[in-house]
């Protein structure tokens, strides 16, 4: 195998240098090795390299020192280091200062080689083995985001996000600031805004899309937090493989464990063949867990150490899978404070929270505005083969700078995906955004469901103080949601879920646990 990749080694031990040289070399690659921080600079100073390895503790500082270095001198060099077993807070020291990746001793070679290859953009050591199994969908077909159907493949053809397409589907009469900064990757165009705010998320996406650490989206619902996870997925080099999102409030407590890590056959009744989870159909690419903060604490645990482990069970299995994946969550909650309540676990936080992106709610950079109504305005009429591209009046546009957005880019596509409908011309005017006395207020934008999509019309208004207990008061709602479409649908369970978009499998599982009985409806 010709070496086409060059690597260096810098540990201070020769036989664990010897190790490292050697599995590298089977692999093909053409290696250097050095024995401390200032004979690896130096060899740094002669050639680039692909990969810098190097040991957290050397004779003249630490791998840390190295990693500074490097990024500092802007060194197209990827960085993996070793740390010590149990050392979790170098680890995310590393990844925060710029590391691709780290390994902790003993290294497992077969893990050694699987990162090694991931930062060098090759396939990955195991994926193979770990494809979803027969009568999964194929890697890019299809989210699991919403869902409850064991394994969903790679990608959502559309984006759950506020603003934007890939270049490649740009529309017809999308306006030229949308298509500006051609020197961007459209992954990062599509986070429209010129804004401070957002070209600082920008410029954190492109940075932290270059390594392996784990991610955090926070921001209120409606910001595009969804949006900013693939824009990190599709700049770094794991592209080409499966983006895997997944929503975590949306699937029932009881199915978790066979969603995420998957099942062998025969594991529990009604499992009939052997399915893959959301790790292994994300093998080699980026796992979106969105809404993490739902997560209970059981499955919190599980999470953790798949995320430690680099591998998963399926329920049934003896032996565990390896898996190689990013993790990228998101939620609107602030985790640090459920952290103190106990609603989430402090080490899977510590996990997690290495690199933190704050999406910016729409009323603090309403400088945007004009650019992601244009955007907007140029998909919505694509998508309802309206053309010319409808525009906003002047007096629509300062209509909407004096609103306050407690929906944020979702409620501002639900409105502009109104105005549209309902405008008679090309020229959208103020009274066709319907932002008169009956408009959401911002505690009734509050109990809309984060999952629901940029263009479903929003929640009937909900006239009623801010609640004392929410959770209490969603349930509430929820269940007399739920009693009106039974009783609609003469209690019919299977019509009354499909009015909402619940299967009979999700509908069962709702009024088991809002307490909807069916013999106090007439349901046998």
């Amino acid at each position: 195998m010709t070496a086409t990749f060059s690597l260096l080694v810098v540990d201070d031990e020769p036989d664990l240098r010897t190790l490292y040289e050697l599995t590298l070399i089977r692999e093909g690659y053409d290696v250097d090795s050095a024995g401390s921080i200032d004979e690896a600079w130096a060899q740094l100073q002669q050639r680039n390299y692909h990969v810098v390895i190097s040991d957290m503790r050397l004779p003249d500082g630490n791998g840390l020192d190295l990693l500074r270095r490097i990024e500092a001198e802007r060194r197209p060099e990827k960085v993996l280091v070793i740390t010590a077993y149990g050392s979790a807070e170098n680890a995310v020291e590393a990844l925060k200062a710029g590391a691709f990746d780290y390994l902790t001793k003993p290294v497992d070679l077969r893990q050694f080689r699987s990162v090694v290859a991931s930062a060098l953009g090759r396939p990955q050591v195991g994926q193979a083995a770990a494809r979803p199994a027969a009568g999964d969908p194929p890697a890019g077909t299809a989210s699991a985001r919403g869902r409850g159907g064991v394994a969903a493949a790679a990608a959502d053809a559309r984006a759950d996000s506020p603003v934007g397409r890939p270049a490649s589907q740009v529309l017809p009469g999308t306006p030229a600031i949308a298509v500006a900064a051609a020197g961007q990757h459209p992954a990062l165009r599509r986070l429209t805004g010129q804004s401070a705010a957002m070209q600082a998320v920008r410029a954190l996406v492109e940075r932290v899309a270059r390594g392996m650490a784990p991610v955090i989206v926070q921001g209120e619902s409606g910001t595009g937090k969804e949006l900013v996870a693939r824009a990190i997925h599709q700049v770094s080099s794991r592209a080409a493989l499966p983006f895997v999102a997944v929503n975590c409030g949306a699937i029932p407590e009881q199915l978790l464990e066979a969603e995420f890590f998957g099942y062998r056959k025969g594991a529990f009744t009604g499992a009939n063949e052997d399915r893959a989870g959301f790790f292994q159909a994300a093998q080699g690419g980026t796992l979106f867990l969105d809404e993490i903060g739902d997560l209970p604490l059981a499955m919190q645990s599980k999470l953790l150490r798949a995320i430690q482990e680099r591998s998963v069970r399926q329920i049934g299995a003896v032996a565990e899978l390896p898996v190689n994946v990013r993790i990228v969550s998101a939620t609107h909650k602030d985790l640090a404070a459920e952290v103190q309540v106990g609603r989430f676990r402090q080490d899977l936080f510590y996990r997690l929270n290495v690199i933190q992106v704050r999406m910016p709610p729409l009323r603090d950079r309403l400088d945007d505005l004009p650019a992601i109504c244009e955007v907007a305005l140029a998909r919505i009429a694509h998508d309802a083969s309206v053309s010319p591209p409808p525009r906003l009046s002047d007096e629509a546009l300062a209509l909407l700078a004096g609103y306050g957005f407690p929906g944020n880019v979702r409620e501002l596509e639900n409105l502009l995906h109104r105005a549209v409908t309902l405008s008679d011309g090309d020229l959208i005017a103020a009274e066709d955004l319907g932002l008169g006395d009956d408009a959401p207020t911002d505690s009734e934008w509050q109990t809309l469901d984060s999952a629901t999509g940029p263009f479903d019309e929003p929640a009937p208004p909900v006239q009623a103080p801010l609640p004392s207990d929410l959770v209490q008061h969603l349930d509430r709602i929820e269940r007399e949601v739920l009693v009106r479409a039974l009783e609609a649908h003469r209690f019919n369970r299977t019509a009354a879920g499909a009015s909402l978009g619940l299967s009979l499998r999700q509908m069962r599982y709702r009024m088991a646990r809002l307490g909807v009985h069916g013999a106090d409806h007439g349901i046998e």
